[in-house]
């Protein structure tokens, strides 16, 4: 009788999906419940942005983050940042902030700090749409002088401000919760950060808590200087041995399925302990083992299913977006290993030089695709992205040089 079943698989390999056991992240949980004792206290504490490759759980502890939040009756406003200009990010932030002050108060017990909170938050958005749409059922009329600067920075902190003075009017608080903050542009994050630092500085009970790739600690410093002393930046990555034997062993026992001590072993060496590639593979192992103890072989069976799910997934999306020259760059990094490399080296394996590459780089950091983990060097934000490229790309192929009407060589 097989005892693993498709039906009972306990494993969740969905981007952000939470794990049915969360392991390795205890610091980061214990960071956030003190953040928010603290703003309830009264008392001031550096808030935080989660930085790490993909892959490493990040959008699962801005999950965790938000079911603590809420369970100490705290308003939680959840955005994945995009790509986006001003407007956009002004709209998609007053309608999340718009539901916020409605979860602070019904609108029939609003006090007058609640009505200047719903006409600053209108001022906010008439710059993108005079209508009025993104504030409908405020009923409002705009507060003259509040968040009508045509300053991006300027006006978000007095949106801020009366959203803090009512939520402390309440005796609660307000917790930001954004993703992929690496997306904002210098002027978006700068105008965050400018606007947190207000609160700190009014002691109201709002709060940013941030979720991004590693170059994200550069870009806030590079936007304003005094974000370190703002934020703290703690990096997570691959989970060490026991948490990693943890987050397969777990979930399993909780079926009545054990792996054996080799089959654990063979795991951590395929996925090199990063929690999102574990998720994968168990997941892949439980379709393949009878049970009721996975061994090393049903662990071995589970590869080329394992490798096919994140090749045409995981890795496979990212690929798809880049163009000729750039997947030859990431295959070139490839070439010369997983970990980080100097821009001279890659260029000199595709036959080109650096200056010529640059642009090609810089295209791919941007993107989210590579990150400079110092100068000089780049490295891949995705695990075991070299692996794959190697898989997908077996040959380098670099496209010819292509001419400018002046005939000077370059590549575009």
């Amino acid at each position: 009788m097989r005892v693993v079943q498709a039906l009972t698989n306990p494993y969740t390999p969905n981007a952000g999906a939470e794990p049915q056991v969360v392991v390795g992240r205890d610091d980061q949980l214990g960071s956030f419940d003190l953040l928010l004792a603290r703003i309830e206290r009264g008392r001031t504490e550096q808030s935080m942005i989660i930085t790490g490759l993909r892959g490493v759980g990040k959008t699962v502890l801005l999950g965790q983050f938000r079911t603590k939040a809420l369970a100490k009756d705290w308003v939680v406003v959840e955005l994945e940042v995009s790509k986006n200009d001003e407007a956009h990010f002004r709209g998609a932030l007053a309608s999340k902030l718009r539901t916020a002050l409605f979860e602070l108060s019904p609108k029939a017990k609003w006090t007058d700090r609640f009505t200047h909170a719903a006409a600053v938050l209108r001022s906010f958005t008439l710059t993108v749409d005079a209508s009025g749409a993104w504030t409908a059922g405020l009923d409002v009329d705009a507060a003259e002088g509040f968040a009508d600067h045509a300053n991006l920075a300027l006006d978000l902190v007095d949106v801020l401000v009366a959203l803090g003075e009512a939520a402390k009017e309440r005796g609660r608080g307000v917790v930001l919760l954004f993703d992929e903050v690496q997306f904002l542009s210098r002027l978006q994050l700068g105008a965050m950060i400018e606007a947190l630092h207000k609160m700190v500085q009014r002691n109201l009970p709002v709060t940013l808590v941030g979720a991004g790739l590693p170059q994200i600690a550069e870009l806030a410093g590079d936007a304003k200087s005094y974000a370190e002393r703002l934020f703290k930046f703690p990096s997570i990555g691959n989970l060490l041995e026991d948490d990693a034997r943890a987050a397969l062993a777990q979930p399993a026992a909780d079926e009545e399925v054990g792996y054996d001590d080799d089959a654990l072993d063979e795991a951590l060496s395929l996925t090199g302990g990063y929690p999102y590639l574990l998720q994968e593979l168990g997941y892949a192992v439980w379709t393949v083992s009878d049970g009721p103890v996975i061994s090393r072989d049903d662990v071995l069976a589970a590869i080329p299913a394992y490798e096919s799910k994140l090749d045409e997934s995981f890795f496979r999306v990212r690929l798809d977006r880049a163009t000729e020259m750039q997947r030859a760059y990431l295959r070139a990094m490839a070439q010369l290993g997983a970990e980080p490399q100097k821009a001279s080296d890659v260029a000199d394996v595709m036959g080109r030089t650096s200056q010529n590459l640059g642009p090609t780089r810089a295209e791919l950091i941007n993107m989210g695709l590579l990150y400079t983990p110092e100068h000089g060097y780049a490295a891949f934000t995705v695990p075991h992205f070299d692996k794959f490229l190697i898989r997908a790309i077996p040959r380098l192929e670099v496209p010819p040089l292509k001419s400018r009407k002046s005939s000077t060589p370059t590549n575009d």
